[in-house]
């Protein structure tokens, strides 16, 4: 199924103070995107809003012309899968319990289905987390956690992935393999949408970087473009330069 995120001059106010203002964006699949800006520069809000989780914002927010307060709750984890950046069980799930309730929106009875055990084993191996099935999900550190809720995300079979920082906690191996992992499910059609700190994974992987700023956008580009030297200094406030490598790959380095 096709999908479509609009956001409509969307805002957000905790205590009156706007922590969002103003945005209109569009995203349609297949497209990867980060969204990238400092800390309380409404990031997370902003998925917030577009995974149905901040009620009373400003504006509108529609999946596919319907406002998302206004989708079943099934049907919307039917088209669209969200990451938190943390997940707390106070029960002793397993990890591989806690990948089977990303196949929750198609649950039709008491039993799982044979097709519900396949989407969990190829999304846990996809994420590499096979070997992490029998622990308890609370034994687990904050980078293997990470790698379960993604597999319960991708077995959930969605055509929008939303990720509040999916590369938090994991080690430089991983992080790697995550965004490749976003990059080839987005090359396979899907809208994937991740907030990342981190500018040099935006740079590598992104098709578009969105660059907030105090609650608003300050960019909406293509990588070279939304993370230039002069938006880094706009947006992070410290000075950046592109290097690029005999092979012609660049990163960013930043700080004085």
């Amino acid at each position: 199924m096709s999908v479509k995120y609009e956001l409509d001059h969307a805002g957000m106010r905790y205590g009156g103070v706007a922590v969002l203002e103003g945005v209109s964006l569009r995203f349609r699949r297949p497209e990867l995107v980060t969204l990238i800006g400092p800390n309380g520069a409404g990031k997370s809000t902003m998925l917030g809003i577009m995974a149905g989780l901040r009620r009373g914002h400003e504006g509108r927010c529609l999946l596919n012309g319907r406002a998302v307060s206004e989708w079943r709750r099934r049907e919307f984890a039917r088209l669209v899968a969200f990451v938190p950046q943390s997940l707390r069980f106070d029960f002793p799930f397993t990890a591989e319990q806690v990948v089977l309730m990303g196949r929750t929106p198609y649950a039709g009875g008491f039993f799982d289905s044979r097709e519900d055990w396949l989407a969990v084993r190829e999304a846990m191996e996809e994420t590499d987390a096979r070997a992490l099935a029998r622990r308890d999900f609370r034994s687990l550190s904050g980078g293997e956690r990470q790698r379960v809720m993604l597999a319960a995300a991708l077995a959930q079979k969605p055509a929008a992935l939303l990720l509040d920082e999916p590369a938090a906690f994991l080690d430089l191996h991983h992080q790697l393999m995550i965004y490749e992992l976003l990059r080839r499910q987005a090359r396979a059609g899907l809208l994937v949408i991740a907030v990342t700190h981190d500018v040099n994974l935006a740079a590598s992987f992104a098709d578009r970087v969105v660059a907030l700023r105090a609650g608003r956008v300050a960019a909406d580009a293509a990588p070279c473009e939304a993370l230039s030297a002069e938006r880094i200094r706009e947006v992070f406030g410290v000075s950046a330069e592109w290097i690029t490598r005999r092979d012609g790959r660049a990163w960013i380095a930043y700080g004085d």
